[in-house]
């Protein structure tokens, strides 16, 4: 007997879920119509509270009894790592068509099973933009879920937070609360259903309403004043920071209402920063050597300060490109040198394509140590402050004094800071020259290790721009050198 043989010629079905992120109950029936040969369009997924299609209609026992089974002999169902770690995270999407999306693409991948490298293709992208959507709204709830505490008379402290998620993201999310919080009674109350864990037990409850939590805690007193105190006005990027943390949430954020004044006042803080950051140092050193020794002496900001090494520029001393990177990493620390890491390889390879010769340039960074956090035996990366940027600023400058580039290429907001003095978008600077005091060019771009924290299209086109930016660089050497 034929899988074809189980099926109704002409016929429609229905498969009703139990519940809206059900993907094991979806692979399960998903995989049994594939092994029957039922053709997308001869199928309707029905969620709870769905209104179906026209072929929809009927009890879920009824689109039950309808659905084909495979013989015991039906051909195993193909389906890659990618697409199976895809559909996980695209069936938690509020589409109603992503059931029907991810059949189709499984049912194409039985003939096609190499669809999935296939950037173009039109059902691809609609599930990896219904996962990366999925993805962003877990990031978002994971960062601006706010616990208010909440005093039960019978069960003591209960900590209660109210999210508003655009997916069905709650149940998913789960385990990530539960770790995260495992000493504290919790609830987090959703418009689409509610989680409570009395530390040890983790169970569901009905949706809920806005009014079902509490609008605030004695402690918010106390978070939005530690707020304040870490709000950084050298680091604000007001597009970015809204983009990152939308208007919607910030109704639940007891921090969000002093954004507006910290904002308005972010330049004379950051004004009164760099004032107070100015440090005594003595005259210039008159060689790089003794710029070298001198950096490993200095303390003069925590970074110094760590179980570190200072790494030191590198390069010929009349080089005409200066390279200006963030700060040593982990393996520069180690080598001693800077850009050797895969950052630094990244860059060799760009240099090289741009047909610029990395030994005859200088290479250094605007800060001269590594900063990091200890994890356990790893040293986790942390990006330097303004404070930290500006007090280093002065052996750059010694650097500069010495080598005198014409050109100064630098990579990222830190080590345009590091050149300038002072915050600039590197959207809004990058591919034009920037005059200097001492007649020399500011070049700035994007940090290579920015692009190897992108995947996909967004590492392409950001390759691409800084492959671009590389080749002006290139171009205006030329000129310069006349």
């Amino acid at each position: 007997m034929t899988a074809l043989q189980h099926v109704k010629l002409g016929a429609y079905y229905t498969v009703h879920l139990p519940e809206p992120d059900d993907f094991d109950f979806w692979r399960e029936r998903a995989r049994g119509l594939v092994q029957c040969d039922v053709p997308p369009d001869r199928i309707a997924w029905l969620e709870p509270g769905g209104s179906g299609d026209l072929f929809a209609s009927g009890a879920p026992s009824q689109g039950e009894r309808r659905l084909p089974v495979p013989s015991a002999d039906a051909r195993p169902v193909r389906a890659s790592k990618r697409f199976v770690s895809l559909a996980r995270n695209a069936i938690l999407h509020s589409d109603a068509q992503r059931f029907s999306l991810l059949y189709r693409l499984l049912w194409r991948l039985q003939a096609n099973p190499r669809i999935m490298e296939d950037k173009a293709d039109r059902d691809v992208r609609q599930v990896e933009e219904l996962a990366k959507n999925v993805r962003r709204d877990s990031h978002k709830m994971h960062a601006f879920v706010r616990f208010r505490l909440v005093e039960d008379e019978a069960l003591g402290e209960h900590y209660v937070a109210w999210f508003e998620p655009d997916h069905h993201i709650l149940r998913a999310n789960a385990g990530f609360f539960m770790r995260r919080f495992s000493n504290m009674r919790w609830s987090i109350l959703t418009p689409r259903g509610s989680l409570h864990w009395d530390g040890t037990t983790m169970a569901e409850g009905p949706p809920a309403q806005r009014s079902d939590a509490p609008g605030g805690d004695p402690m918010e007193d106390l978070w939005r004043r530690y707020y304040a105190s870490i709000f950084n006005p050298a680091r604000l990027k007001v597009d970015a920071m809204l983009k990152e943390m939308p208007k919607k949430y910030w109704k639940n954020m007891p921090e969000a209402a002093l954004i507006p004044e910290l904002i308005a006042g972010a330049q004379g803080r950051e004004a009164h920063m760099v004032e107070k950051g100015a440090l005594a140092f003595e005259e210039r050193p008159g060689t790089l050597d003794a710029i070298d020794k001198a950096i490993h002496a200095c303390r003069k900001c925590p970074i110094g300060t760590l179980d570190n090494h200072a790494v030191m520029g590198e390069g010929p001393r009349d080089a005409a490109l200066m390279i200006v990177g963030e700060q040593p990493g982990d393996q520069e620390d180690v080598a001693g040198r800077p850009f050797v890491g895969p950052a630094g390889q990244l860059l060799d390879a760009h240099l090289e394509a741009a047909g610029i010769d990395r030994r005859a340039a200088y290479v250094t960074n605007a800060v001269k140590h590594f900063k990091y956090v200890q994890r356990g035996k790893r040293r986790l990366h942390q990006n330097p402050g303004a404070k930290e940027i500006d007090t280093c600023r002065w052996w750059l400058e010694s650097e500069r004094a010495l080598v005198r580039p014409k050109l100064v290429l630098a990579m990222g907001a830190s080590a345009a800071r590091g050149v300038l003095g002072k915050t600039v978008s590197v959207a809004k600077v990058r591919g034009q020259a920037i005059p200097l005091e001492d007649g020399s060019e500011l070049w700035v771009t994007v940090h290579p290790s920015y692009l190897l924290r992108l995947d996909g299209p967004a590492r392409e086109e950001q390759a691409r721009l800084f492959a671009a930016d590389l080749a002006a660089v290139k171009e205006r050497l030329a000129e310069l050198a006349g």
